[in-house]
């Protein structure tokens, strides 16, 4: 019998819509205030580095609202690649995610 046996954790459940929309809004928040703060720092809006890092920033933020429009359809967690649900741990760590992990894979 091998020393170490597997775990097996419960996955987390699917949130529902209202936590999506919560989760989502607290991203965009933060993205926002990441914005805030890069235009407040005095840096040059020409500097490569500040306009790299707001380009990032503002596909996140494209990112989160189209995820909203998917919560608003009924299509929130379903993998744009294979049209399967993305697992509940992957939406919880990235909410505004389009695709599975073997999908995302495959796109890179």
């Amino acid at each position: 019998m091998p020393l170490e046996t597997p775990r097996t954790e419960p996955s987390p459940e699917r949130p529902t819509a209202h936590e999506t929309r919560q989760r989502l809004e607290h991203a965009r928040n933060a993205r926002l205030t990441q914005l805030q703060a890069l235009s407040e720092s005095g840096r040059s809006a020409e500097d490569d580095l500040m306009a790299t890092q707001k380009g990032a920033i503002e596909e996140v933020l494209k990112e989160i609202d189209e995820a909203l429009a998917r919560v608003q359809d009924g299509t929130y967690g379903t993998c744009l690649g294979c049209s399967r649900p993305v697992p509940a741990e992957r939406l919880e760590i990235l909410p505004y995610t389009r695709y599975c992990v073997s999908c995302r894979r495959r796109a890179a």
